[in-house]
């Protein structure tokens, strides 16, 4: 197999790249300091981070092979100041275990799925390009989304779209995909797509694409997006040392509403109504850095269209738990 000679510059343009840089900066501008980009992707903002913090290392993590070989060249010439490992970001504390490290400055996460796996039509992620409905961000492992579409009850086909994609018509693709798939297997995102359509009343055709939201929840679903965020942001906050911080870009409600309530979480004190003085163990965990969700600037939506739905929240650990 070739190598892969692409310029992931031009694949690629981080989202909030100068914001995330900035809110980082305080955690990593020690000697030493070590941050993990949670999301490593095309390696665009752990470049930005190596060459802001010329005395940091950086720890890169990404489920998906191919995003790694593509970050390796990038960051190819910092050396082992980029340590690159192909792992899914709840196992963020192991790694940093394994690699000899007893706690981190810095962690960043850049959710959902990935310019690359939207932009390559035969990872089967974007409805508007038929290809193989496969959907996993690690490609060597997993089931796929044909084999979801294939296999799964009516009941639990309803669910996934339900949750994962807050899909108000979710019972009627179920039943949809089911009569289907009882004539012909459903293994093309083109096939699914046009069952989708068939099934939708013309009025809500012509609001959006029918397909969006069952798309968004079948890769959640695939890739255990919410279950493996739901441990990984704990994580990360867990291995912070004091002083450290955590910035988390979501892209859909369901991501942001999961970092939201952990940092919120953190963020207050554990003090019982009426006690006359708070005892330190109760203390706030967390500072919030951000005041609700930021947003991208209209300059940067209308240059970087993938900026659009994001919603950055940030926060500094301010104490040491037992």
């Amino acid at each position: 197999m070739s190598e892969d000679t692409r310029d992931p510059g031009s694949l690629h343009t981080p989202v909030l790249l100068d914001r995330c840089i900035e809110l980082l900066a305080p955690a990593l501008e020690r000697p030493g300091a070590l941050v993990v980009d949670a999301t490593l992707g095309m390696g665009g903002h752990s470049e930005r981070l190596l060459e802001t913090f010329p005395e940091a290392t950086l720890i890169g993590l990404d489920r998906d092979p191919e995003a790694l070989d593509i970050a390796g060249r990038r960051l190819r010439r910092f050396g082992d100041r980029a340590v690159l490992v192909h792992a899914v970001y709840d196992e963020l504390a192991e790694v940093v275990d394994e690699r000899g490290f007893s706690a981190i400055d810095g962690a960043l996460f850049d959710l959902g799925v990935s310019s690359l796996q939207l932009d390559e039509a035969e990872r089967g992620f974007a409805y508007a390009q038929d290809a193989p409905l496969d959907m996993r961000m690690d490609q060597s492992a997993g089931e796929t989304a044909a084999a979801v579409i294939a296999t799964a009850p009516e009941g639990r086909l309803r669910a996934i779209f339900e949750r994962f994609g807050e899909e108000p018509l979710a019972g009627r693709y179920a039943r949809a995909i089911i009569a289907a798939r009882q004539e012909a297997p459903i293994e093309r995102s083109g096939q699914l797509v046009e069952v989708l359509q068939q099934a939708t009343p013309a009025a809500v055709r012509d609001q959006r694409h029918p397909a969006k939201r069952v798309f968004q929840a079948l890769r959640v679903e695939v890739n255990a997006e919410l279950t493996v965020l739901e441990r990984a942001i704990p994580a990360a906050l867990d291995a912070l040392r004091v002083g450290g911080r955590l910035v988390a870009m979501s892209y859909q409600s369901l991501e942001d509403r999961i970092v939201k309530r952990a940092l919120a979480t953190r963020s207050r004190s554990t003090a019982p109504a009426g006690l006359p003085v708070e005892l330190p163990e109760h203390k706030p965990e967390l500072r919030l850095l951000t005041r609700g969700a930021e947003q991208a600037s209209a300059a940067e939506r209308e240059t970087n269209p993938r900026a659009i739905p994001v919603r950055l929240r940030a926060a500094e650990r301010i104490r040491e738990t037992s």
